[in-house]
């Protein structure tokens, strides 16, 4: 499709969200209202300016169902949201709603490669949390084999991945260093597996840690997007280019904008993504802030698609650590970890606060083959470490090696930040 039938669709799209969200979801129609805006204001996607912005706080001030379209009897699936604080952020899917969750999660697949011919495991979570079946279906939709492994018992995965010979594994990234580090010390080699395709997501990861998944599962690791709130994962998926990630812009409309300010950015500079469902009928959200940091691609992919792409997450503007005065991302701190073979990509950041000033203990796995008795050497490691993070992130750091397989493993979505400025 040429951006300019796109754009056409996505107008014509929005023109029916708005009418339903403005009739049907109290929440939106008083924003509109406040803001002297009627259906009939909006006219092409450009308009979409004129909308209000919706945050997760305004999920949570609404719950649990207080911003659906549709009634309770027509909502045929519900998921809720991981939040650590305050109430979970619920979101319901109509019949519709989950046909086309199906059919972008089917898209994103066979952009990686995968077909009917090929048996994919699910290590994502089952539940309320939209990864496990939001894969499943869509692989199911495809065509293609599912085998639902989910998680908790990776020693009985790595056999069906073996006896089935499982051609593709859905999971998060930290997940997948941690079955890698399994198959070895269970004397599994790839070479012994089928695997050629990974489809990760659910937590930001790294070019270096594509490329270290890749070389210990002997893959093809491509990113998956997606969040709870918009539909689930499925949103944007990279090609096998893997430069930026595809939005399904027919169904999910990208802004990019100043977190301060909200003014929209132009494509190319960088700042919070914010998605505007076109299609949904459950739960349709109207500029919803994601917090995530990207921006924008201009140009078409070479692999032909002309949906616009974003490029990989930085960070979450909410999960951004501020340490005497300064930005700092978890995503920084792993690429300078895994620039240097002898460190494994296991770390943890502390955060704490000394006598009012703001501290940084940054913990690091060391491999095994690196790792020594010879304190000397240990300190010319730690030494080279610390001043590649202080070119890095304009901070001093302290740097505490730790041995081989000590920090904790996760077989869901990984934990790297301890903030205990903010524990009472």
């Amino acid at each position: 499709m040429s951006r300019d039938e796109l754009h056409n669709l996505q107008g014509r799209r929005l023109r029916k969200l708005v009418d339903l969200v403005y009739h049907n979801t109290p929440f939106y129609r008083h924003k509109m209202q406040e803001l002297d805006l009627v259906p009939d204001d909006i006219r092409t996607i450009d308009d979409i300016v004129k909308l209000p912005f919706t945050t997760k706080a305004d999920l949570r001030d609404n719950y649990p169902v207080g911003l659906l379209a549709t009634p309770m009897s027509e909502i045929v699936r519900v998921h809720a949201s991981s939040g650590t604080t305050g109430s979970p952020t619920i979101v319901g899917y109509t019949h519709r709603d989950l046909e086309i969750w199906k059919e972008v999660i089917a898209r994103a697949l066979t952009a990686y490669g995968v077909t009917r011919g090929d048996i994919v495991s699910v290590g994502y979570g089952y539940g309320l949390f939209t990864g496990g079946l939001g894969a499943h279906y869509g692989i199911e939709h495809l065509g293609a084999t599912v085998l639902p492994t989910s998680t908790g018992n990776t020693e009985k995965h790595i056999r069906l991945l073996r006896d089935l010979n499982v051609t593709a594994i859905a999971c998060t990234p930290s997940y997948a260093l941690y079955l890698a580090e399994m198959l070895r010390n269970q004397g599994v080699s790839i070479n012994d597996l089928k695997l050629h395709t990974g489809v990760f997501g659910a937590e930001p990861w790294t070019e270096n840690m594509r490329h270290e998944i890749e070389e210990q599962l002997g893959l093809k690791a491509y990113n998956i997007y997606g969040l709870s709130e918009i539909m689930g994962p499925g949103v944007a998926y990279e090609c096998n280019c893997k430069n930026g990630s595809h939005i399904a812009e027919d169904h999910f409309y990208p802004e990019i904008i100043n977190s301060e300010t909200g003014e929209v950015l132009p494509i190319g500079q960088e700042g919070e993504l914010v998605l505007t469902t076109l299609t949904k009928t459950g739960m349709p959200l109207l500029r919803y802030r994601t917090k995530d940091l990207t921006a924008l691609m201009p140009g078409i992919c070479d692999c032909g698609r002309t949906n616009i792409r974003f490029t990989r997450i930085l960070g979450r503007s909410d999960d951004m650590l501020i340490i005497r005065g300064i930005n700092v991302f978890p995503s920084q701190v792993e690429n300078v970890i895994l620039e240097m073979p002898e460190f494994a990509p296991c770390y943890m950041l502390v955060v704490d606060r000394k006598k009012n000033m703001d501290m940084l203990e940054i913990q690091v796995e060391l491999r095994p083959d690196s790792f020594s008795d010879d304190i000397g050497s240990m300190l010319a490691l730690r030494k080279r470490l610390v001043e590649r993070l202080k070119s890095v992130l304009s901070i001093n750091a302290e740097v505490k090696l730790m041995e081989p397989n000590s920090l904790p493993r996760s077989e869901g979505k990984s934990m790297r930040v301890i903030d205990k400025r903010v524990l009472v």
